[in-house]
């Protein structure tokens, strides 16, 4: 039975609001259509800020003192504990690559968070048990001197130290890949109070790392350092188990992004289409088809050149960026495969575009190293109490993480709203100048970190306690200028790359883009390890011994290691202005 009139228009007027009220190429938690006025927003990023807070802490109670934990129960030296710290939180980083492009192409950001953070646990439940059980460890070094070799741990108790490790490297790499992205994709990136919410949301990001971080290195590792370790990692363990009830707490309010495909597939086969149509072009015999298939500016739905029949449509048009790309755009292709449309060029175009600036924030990164590293070595032979207090060495980091807590919330609602009325910009500060303030400040923090290592070997010569392990008559408080400049570093590179590569980055390729700041402090740490490697096999021609080798870090050339960063630095950021000043970003692109 036909329906009266009236009765039809106000069904399809309903069909069409809802139709409107969607969130297009989104779905909610039961993978139905997300709604504007149901998901998404602050409240929904609030829940990831919270779980950032539990997850952070848990991996960085134990990456922060894992360093002590491998020299002092391991009977690892310093530097292989050094190199092993690294490799496993370069590890860690890296896969948020792996996390990222899981998330764009086959998982939602939602099912991969639960799933890495249940690998997490079994890797921190591994770590647990095998500090928990005195048979799963080296023996106790049967005295403290320095001219007695302890026991290395055995390759079954190593491979299970290491099967720990990396287990929670797999599970953190997949929560730094789908976490940021998850929480960003809660704001609605067209229009500007959504983006100025986005942008508040990533400095509130680095807010709640450093959050975690405060608890992990003041309660987690004193526990460690005085209750025993196996209560550090149990600590840990309860963390991350306690994040995924507060994350699903959430699941009424998400929106999450609808996998698009793999983005790698579509970057090389545009590369690719791109090589062989000009390699084609360039014979003679198709030089005159090669004009013939310029792209025009008009496409079908299909993604086809227009004819006189068709209906055609606006398409974005090519731009004469890396014009070498805009060959893969063309009606006769080497295979019907390779057939690129003018959006898929646009965004490799993007995509290429970034990774220069990708590059030279790895150098900032690896002085980032040192924070777990050789400061954590150099406080552990200084002098490390307060008054009464008994500062644990592992503890440094919180002289940088409550600098950044303070300054996270001042930058974010006096200093950004301060430049939005100065430039009469939305953003205020680019995101390429936060990029650059922090490479700066990582340059000082390197020059500070020679001077202070110099006065700790004069004091340490001057006290004849140069071969000794007793403490330095020298405070710690001394690292903490290193640690204070590197934090701030962190906190301007860390947020501008994370706000960058997901705003520039196609709405197809953001977590993997987002992923770029975790690959670079991957890069990072793994650049510190090579860096040692190289400085220690040059040094060791000409000297006999290295200037990183041996087991009293007082003989070691520290000073001059990071006297070495510190130009290496210079260097990099004169790099990065090259780039930064030839940098376009994509408003102003697709504006022009």
């Amino acid at each position: 039975m036909a329906l009266p009139p009236e009765r039809v228009s106000v069904g399809v007027g309903h069909e069409e609001g809802q139709g409107l009220n969607k969130w297009e190429g989104y779905v909610n938690w039961r993978n139905k259509p997300a709604m504007r006025d149901q998901h998404g927003g602050m409240l929904a990023a609030s829940f990831v800020l919270v779980v950032e807070i539990l997850e952070n802490l848990a991996f960085l109670a134990n990456a922060s003192n894992l360093v002590l934990y491998l020299s002092k129960f391991m009977h690892y030296s310093p530097s292989s504990s050094a190199n092993i710290v690294t490799n496993f939180m370069g590890t860690a980083f890296l896969l948020a690559v792996l996390g990222g492009f899981l998330s764009d192409a086959f998982f939602t950001t939602y099912r991969l968070y639960l799933t890495s953070a249940a690998i997490e646990f079994m890797g921190l439940l591994t770590l647990t048990v095998q500090a928990h059980t005195p048979s799963l460890k080296p023996p106790i070094c049967a005295s403290a001197s320095t001219e007695i070799r302890c026991e290395k741990v055995n390759r079954q108790k190593a491979a299970m130290l290491f099967t720990g490790l990396y287990l929670v490297a797999l599970g953190v790499g997949g929560i730094k890949g789908s976490l940021p992205p998850h929480g960003a994709e809660q704001f609605d990136d067209t229009t500007p109070q959504g983006r100025k919410q986005r942008s508040s949301f990533f400095n509130y990001y680095v807010f709640s790392l450093s959050c975690g971080a405060l608890i992990a290195v003041t309660f987690v590792v004193w526990i460690e350092d005085n209750k025993g370790w196996q209560w550090g990692f149990g600590v840990a363990t309860a963390a991350i188990l306690a994040s995924i009830p507060v994350f699903l707490l959430g699941s009424p309010i998400y929106r999450t992004k609808i996998p698009a495909g793999s983005p790698i597939t579509t970057i090389f086969k545009v590369l690719i289409a791109a090589v062989c149509n000009n390699c084609k072009s360039k014979s003679p015999s198709n030089a005159v088809m090669g004009m013939e298939t310029s792209p025009s500016s008009y496409i079908t739905e299909t993604g086809e050149e227009g004819n006189a029949t068709e209906v055609k449509v606006p398409s974005q048009t090519l731009t004469e960026d890396l014009e070498f790309l805009n060959k893969a755009v063309t009606e006769k292709t080497v295979s019907p495969m390779l057939q690129c449309t003018v959006k898929q060029v646009e965004e490799v175009k993007v995509v290429l575009k970034i990774i220069p600036v990708f590059m030279c924030t790895i150098m900032l990164n690896c002085c980032l190293a040192q924070l777990s590293t050789f400061s954590i070595q150099q406080a552990a032979t200084m002098n490390t109490k307060i008054g009464s207090l008994k500062v644990p060495p592992a503890s440094l980091p919180v002289f940088p993480v409550i600098f950044v807590m303070l300054i996270a919330p001042t930058y974010n609602h006096v200093v950004i709203p301060f430049a939005r009325k100065v430039t009469k910009t939305e953003m205020g500060i680019t995101h390429l100048q936060r990029i650059g303030t922090g490479l700066i400040l990582s340059i000082i923090a390197m020059a500070v970190a020679a001077i202070v290592e110099m006065k700790r070997k004069k004091v340490a010569i001057e006290s004849g306690l140069l071969n000794s392990a007793e403490p330095l008559p020298i405070t710690f408080l001394w690292i903490a200028l290193q640690y204070l400049f590197l934090g701030s570093a962190d906190l301007f590179t860390l947020a501008g790359m994370m706000d960058f590569f997901f705003t520039e980055a196609p709405k197809s390729m953001r977590s993997l883009a987002t992923s770029l700041s975790w690959a670079s402090l991957s890069m990072g740490y793994y650049f510190s390890s090579v860096l040692i490697s190289v400085v220690n096999n040059i040094t060791s021609i000409f000297r006999n011994t290295p200037w990183l080798s041996g087991s009293n870090l007082n003989h070691y050339h520290l000073e001059r290691f990071y006297w070495l960063m510190c130009i290496l630095s210079s260097l990099n950021f004169f790099h990065y202005l090259f780039w930064a000043n030839r940098y376009k970003y994509r408003t102003e692109s697709t504006a022009d």
